[in-house]
């Protein structure tokens, strides 16, 4: 089929969907999904003639993972989304099995994407190929072709452009597997965009003091962030240890110094962006404001994505709030934008609530989708509980010095949770959606992502406490 073929094909299933799509309780209000099908990755974040563009992985046929093509969302504020007609579709030899990961710039004054152009031979073996498109008005785009073919030392799986101008040369990582089965991030330059230069790998599994760090690395995005360089990553086959790595693929950083000259990057140790269930292959931006923004997959590919409920209603899948990321030290901190206000409805305030017990609920604190600001936290005792509509809860012991979210296994409804180390919790700001929870700790010192799915007809919020907890709380409902 040719581009028009397919895309026309795509959109009678959007049509053909929308009425059983929108019936979904599980429909979110505030986050960015497909209008049918699965979503995955973020793609081609960037701001364009003074309009955000974010482009996904979008599989239109099915809720698995097939031949991608790029959907396409535009907002001039972070509130007001309009889905935009395809920008991609697997339809040239180059990319026939799916038009994969990539991201986007402006250069004189026209929008060039970058992508990986994915294909399989009957036999299942995979070709990849780094290609460009153009769009004058970030809309329609023109492709151009594979401008990088798969080098020597490398595997297949290699993808996942992201490309940034330093000075007056462009540059470009990749997410790669060497020959040896060893997850590496890879570096180009170029003066025109049409001829790269590989550089080498920057870094990865077995290089610079790493040891074993994964089989793949995926979604590289390098950019400097208060005069240091942060290389974001998706490094997939790292085992769990301690509180750590617990999902089946992760997502974090790096902070260290690149060397243009010799394409060497030396960096600090790995910490994941999010400590929750849904948070992976996650994309930046800068924006006119100067503000390094980000957007993730919320979602992750492992053996319970099948078992999702909003499957029966043909989508699965969602984007994470958009979040403005600082760096404090050695730590990125991760903050939703300050757009996100002009949702909020029905402020409802307390000072100094104090919870001595169990299941202790406050009035005009409860809905499906909502704001909760958690301030100047006071504990004398061991835990605070927080149990978001009974199908979330989030939990911090001062005794263990941990805190932890859990929800209900997608598959069997056994209790899973995730949990991280934290001196203590003194702040909270709760996001809470129809089907997802965004917990940021400390203004971002740390994140738990989540979906999750509670009874419909529940929208109670209860707290607990062993011992007594004294907080101040706004909460709002988003609209």
């Amino acid at each position: 089929m040719n581009q028009h073929e397919l895309i026309e094909k795509a959109n009678q299933e959007v049509e053909r969907n929308r009425e059983m799509v929108e019936s979904d309780p599980y429909r979110l209000r505030f986050h960015l999904m497909p209008p049918v099908g699965l979503l995955n990755d973020p793609n081609g974040f960037i701001q364009f003639k003074g309009v955000y563009h974010l482009f996904y992985q979008w599989n239109p046929f099915e809720t698995a993972h097939g031949a991608k093509f790029w959907g396409h969302y535009t907002s001039k504020d972070f509130i007001n989304w309009e889905h935009q007609p395809i920008a991609l579709a697997p339809s040239e030899w180059y990319e026939k099995n799916g038009c994969y990961s990539g991201s986007a710039i402006e250069n004189d004054g026209k929008m060039v994407l970058f992508y990986t152009g994915n294909v399989k031979d009957e036999n299942g073996d995979r070709e990849t190929y780094q290609c460009m498109a153009v769009s004058q008005d970030g809309i329609t785009f023109e492709k151009k072709g594979p401008v990088i073919y798969l080098p020597e030392g490398y595997t297949a799986h290699f993808r996942d452009p992201k490309v940034w101008k330093k000075e007056d040369t462009w540059y470009m990582v990749l997410g790669a597997q060497d020959e040896d089965k060893q997850g590496k991030v890879v570096l180009y330059s170029s003066t025109d965009l049409m001829n790269w230069n590989l550089l080498g790998p920057l870094t990865g599994s077995a290089m610079n003091q790493l040891g074993p760090f994964g089989y793949m690395w995926e979604c590289p995005d390098l950019f400097e962030l208060d005069g240091k360089d942060v290389l974001l990553v998706s490094p997939q086959g790292l085992e769990p240890e301690g509180d750590v790595y617990h999902n089946l693929f992760q997502a974090g950083y790096f902070v260290g110094e690149l060397d243009y000259q010799k394409a060497s990057y030396q960096h600090g140790s790995f910490t994941e962006l999010d400590r929750g269930f849904d948070f992976y292959a996650p994309q930046t931006t800068v924006d006119e404001k100067g503000r390094r923004l980000l957007f993730a997959w919320m979602g992750i590919t492992d053996d319970n994505e099948k078992y999702q409920p909003t499957i029966e209603k043909g989508w699965i899948h969602a984007m994470t709030l958009p979040r403005v990321l600082t760096r404090k030290g050695e730590k990125i901190v991760q903050q939703p934008v300050e757009e996100l206000q002009l949702l909020r409805k029905n402020e409802v305030s307390y000072n100094e609530v104090q919870i001595i017990t169990s299941n202790v609920t406050l009035e005009g604190i409860k809905g499906e989708a909502l704001e909760l600001l958690f301030d100047e936290i006071i504990y004398e005792g061991d835990s605070f509980e927080i149990n978001f509509r009974g199908g979330a809860r989030f939990e911090y012991s001062s005794k263990l010095g941990k805190m932890r979210l859990q929800r209900k296994n997608f598959k069997d409804g056994s209790i899973e949770s995730r949990h991280c180390k934290i001196d203590a919790v003194k702040k909270l700001h709760v996001f809470i959606d129809t089907s997802s929870i965004e917990i940021f700790v400390n203004d971002g010192e740390e994140v738990f992502t989540a979906r999750y799915y509670p009874d419909v007809a529940d929208q109670t919020i209860t707290f607990s406490a062993l011992g007594r907890v004294q907080f101040d709380l706004k909460k709002w409902d988003l609209g």
